[in-house]
């Protein structure tokens, strides 16, 4: 008999010391590594009481997706993107949250990644991270179209795609690994990317009232001038640049 839900505090230990050795093993060796028994050792605890809590290795995988992301805080980490006053300052946002969250989970996501073709449990786990990330790309692409703010020529689906794939975890580890970007470098300038390719002027839409920040348009459909707040802070030198060239582009992608 299988326990669903455990009842006791022994229990719950247990669930989680399963969880635990399970994503040890899979940032150490990958997710071939991660096999029933294996995880029985790591946990110190018999195969049969892993099966007692997961009926089989998919189901594991299932719940490991919801272990990561209570141990990393994913809720706590994505409250200020929703709790965002409008969808400009969201997508702010949401490039603080990949710098604060997703640098915590790289290796367990590039292990599913590389595998995912070959290990059906791998291809689970990651189809559940996708989805869940996918949903809160749209969410912030309708935000964006609700508030007549989405820049042309996008769409709320082809807008959400990108914002996607911007989270890929290879481009995030080229950034901060091989590029040796902090992660402070890494918000400010997606930011920064984000704001300058989806976010249009409201001027442009015939939204009333003024923009967030007080940008200037510079272009059909485009903010110009000032980056989200904080971009400039480490690169801003005080060298305000040429005449029509934009500073957030001069500074804040400048070599340090």
């Amino acid at each position: 008999m299988k326990i669903t839900e455990p009842e006791n505090a022994r229990s719950r230990r247990t669930r989680a010391a399963l969880l635990a050795a399970t994503r040890q093993l899979i940032e150490e060796a990958g997710f071939e590594a991660a096999t029933m028994a294996a995880v029985a050792d790591r946990a110190g605890v018999s195969r049969r009481a892993v099966y007692l809590h997961f009926g089989s290795r998919p189901e594991l995988m299932t719940a490991l997706f919801d272990y990561v992301s209570d141990a990393e805080h994913l809720a706590d980490s994505l409250r200020p993107v929703w709790a965002a006053p409008d969808a400009e300052a969201a997508l702010e946002q949401w490039a603080r949250h990949l710098a604060r969250y997703h640098p915590r989970i790289l290796a367990i996501d590039l292990a599913a990644e590389r595998v995912r073709q070959a290990d059906p449990d791998a291809e689970t786990h990651r189809q559940i991270v996708i989805r869940d990330q996918r949903a809160a790309c749209r969410r912030l692409a309708d935000w964006l179209a609700t508030e007549n703010r989405l820049a042309q020529p996008w769409t709320v689906r082809t807008a959400a795609d990108m914002i996607w794939a911007l989270m890929s975890s290879s481009l995030i580890k080229s950034l901060l690994v091989d590029c040796h970007w902090s992660t402070k470098q890494f918000a400010d300038r997606l930011a920064v990317l984000l704001h300058f390719t989806f976010v249009c002027d409201p001027l442009q839409t015939g939204v009333r009232g003024s923009s967030r920040s007080g940008r200037l348009a510079d272009g059909p459909g485009r903010q110009r001038g000032r980056a989200p707040s904080g971009a400039l802070g480490e690169a801003d030198g005080g060298d305000h640049g040429k005449p029509g060239q934009d500073r957030a582009g001069v500074h804040l992608f400048a070599e340090q």
